[in-house]
């Protein structure tokens, strides 16, 4: 669905599009969000992204601890000395928190949460609940 948000509307200059973190599942989801920029450093923050999304577990049980987190970043072929002195270095951690206390005082308490010129959007949602919004913010 993001593809096709992507390819539909931000690829032509139509929509553009952030990313705020929101950690909201304690310690692992901190480290995971942490973990993501340091992937980012490499350019490869949305590899890693997915990576994350499709290795989701319960709460805080082990599945982002730092160990998994570093293995993930191997996987995707990143450099494994940069990651892990990023990672233990703790340098995005006030930027991760800032962008959780943004999410929340926009009044989102989960996620995926969306804001589309100030109309929240929360959950997962079908690519035309998406749609919607914005075509009605192109033509407004």
């Amino acid at each position: 669905m993001g593809r096709q948000i992507e390819a539909e509307y931000i690829d032509a200059g139509q929509v553009r599009f952030g990313y705020l973190h929101m950690v909201i599942l304690g310690e692992e989801s901190q480290w995971a969000a942490e973990a993501s920029e340091c992937a980012a450093e490499q350019d490869a923050f949305w590899p890693y992204h997915d990576r994350l999304f499709d290795s989701q577990a319960k709460k805080n049980t082990g599945g982002f601890s730092k160990e998994n987190l570093f293995q993930f970043a191997i996987e995707l072929g990143l450099d494994g000395d940069a990651f892990q002195t990023c990672q233990d270095s703790g340098k995005y951690t006030q930027i991760i928190n800032k962008e959780t206390l943004t999410g929340m005082k926009i009044g989102f308490r989960g996620t995926p949460s969306f804001l589309i010129n100030g109309q929240p959007l929360i959950g997962d949602q079908p690519l035309e609940a998406f749609q919607k919004i914005i075509e009605a913010e192109l033509f407004r």
